[in-house]
């Protein structure tokens, strides 16, 4: 008798178990709905800060940052959901740490050529830092493996306007004597806003002063390597930059 209702308790546990829905999927679709408009529906950042990194600074496993989504950051605009079940705050959880690591895949180019191109050929470092060596205009590329697919990297070398990461809004003010400034938006409020040009030089204008200000947002200062590079090339280069996922 004892052995008949076990039986049949462990038969329904595992039914039970086979309808729930997975958990990254159902935590996925909580994000998108309770935190998608703050970080971005991929976790790439809006008004809230990018979620799509390997490592986040107040979360960095899973305990923590169910307390963030629970509690939030006092002194900060993350409130807590306390609407939310433990469960549910758990899936939440598990899908936002998902969001900072794309697992290594075979690439069909030589990382080490690629290398040599993103130094040389490509002269990335104008423009990107990785392990602290380069410039800061465009993103840093330390753990790009970590967070971009080799597709993605891809689309970013031969159509970089199409993968304009989040935070590197391009604008033009131009004042009421005519001067005209292009660079990456650091800061905006509702009264000044604040760029960084290709030089590396940082401007702040008051918007009463201005007479227009262009927002360009599928415009990116990167250019396109689709003629500079080779087929080949393109997939060493990816290759490389598929191989950079920390400091090491």
């Amino acid at each position: 008798m004892r052995t008949g209702i076990f039986s049949l308790f462990l038969l329904l546990s595992l039914l039970a178990r086979a309808q729930a829905p997975d958990d990254l999927a159902r935590g996925k679709a909580l994000y998108e709905g309770h935190c998608g408009l703050c970080h971005g529906q991929t976790g790439g950042g809006g008004t809230g800060p990018s979620l799509a990194r390997p490592k986040l600074p107040r979360a960095p496993d899973q305990t923590r940052m169910v307390e963030v989504i629970q509690r939030g950051i006092p002194g900060t605009e993350m409130p807590g959901s306390w609407a939310l079940s433990s469960g549910e705050a758990q899936q939440i959880a598990k899908y936002v740490l998902s969001l900072g690591s794309v697992v290594a895949v075979p690439s069909p180019g030589d990382p080490t050529r690629g290398k040599t191109l993103y130094e040389t050929k490509g002269a990335c470092a104008t423009c990107h830092i990785i392990r602290g060596s380069g410039r800061s205009y465009g993103p840093e590329l330390t753990e790009i493996g970590l967070r971009r697919n080799a597709n993605y990297l891809r689309e970013s070398l031969v159509k970089p306007a199409a993968t304009v990461p989040d935070g590197f809004l391009m604008v033009t003010p131009i004042t009421r004597e005519g001067k005209t400034v292009s660079g990456i938006r650091m800061a905006e409020d509702t009264f000044t806003i604040q760029l960084r040009d290709a030089s590396n030089k940082f401007h702040s204008f008051r918007k009463s002063g201005l007479a227009n200000l262009k927002k360009e947002f599928k415009t990116s200062p990167m250019p396109s390597y689709e003629s500079q590079f080779s087929a080949a090339e393109l997939d060493d280069v990816v290759a490389y930059l598929a191989s950079l996922r920390g400091a090491s």
